[in-house]
């Protein structure tokens, strides 16, 4: 069974609940966002700019799905670039209430086995703070590596903070 499946304009309001109900889970993993963003109209224009880049080819962005079908969270395939580096970014959160089950790590598998057999990628990058322990966890069970430190990488929680760098590369045949 799929864990994951492509966004949708009809996700907004959803979405827009589970960021408000996770608001406080999600800060300290998160950029600061304003109200507007916890509002569907908010996750509404996130989604139509994640589909219009999705249809460029830069972006897959998708939801999770817990077994019942209800999402429960977000995962994309950002930053995605072609010619010799055939690489992207990856990103991802679950609901408090799904979190530590499992869903992230299948969510993961599913998305990387995508970026490699339907996407034609080569690598797969995703970065963490020093601290996310279960987000590295879940990145080594899908047979990620760290490959290295990148001071002050992104502006989370209101200051740039250091991110460890990850990488999955698409195995031999």
């Amino acid at each position: 069974m799929k864990i994951t499946r492509l966004i949708t304009l009809e996700d907004a309001p959803v979405l827009a609940e589970l960021f408000r109900v996770n608001r406080e889970f999600l800060a300290p993993w998160e950029p600061l966002r304003s109200d507007d963003y916890f509002t569907a109209e908010g996750q509404q224009a996130v989604i139509e700019a994640d589909l219009k880049q999705h249809e460029q080819g830069s972006k897959l962005p998708h939801v999770i799905l817990d077994d019942s079908g209800c999402v429960i969270g977000r995962i994309t395939l950002s930053g995605i670039v072609r010619g010799p580096f055939q690489s992207c970014s990856l990103g991802y959160w679950v609901s408090a209430s799904h979190n530590g089950r499992g869903f992230a790590t299948r969510a993961v598998r599913e998305i990387v086995r995508v970026a490699f057999d339907e996407l034609g990628l080569h690598r797969v990058q995703a970065e963490t703070l020093l601290h996310n322990a279960s987000s590295q966890r879940v990145l080594e069970r899908n047979g990620f590596v760290r490959f290295g430190l990148a001071p002050e990488y992104l502006n989370i929680a209101g200051r740039w903070q250091d991110h460890l760098m990850f990488q999955v590369v698409k195995p031999s045949r």
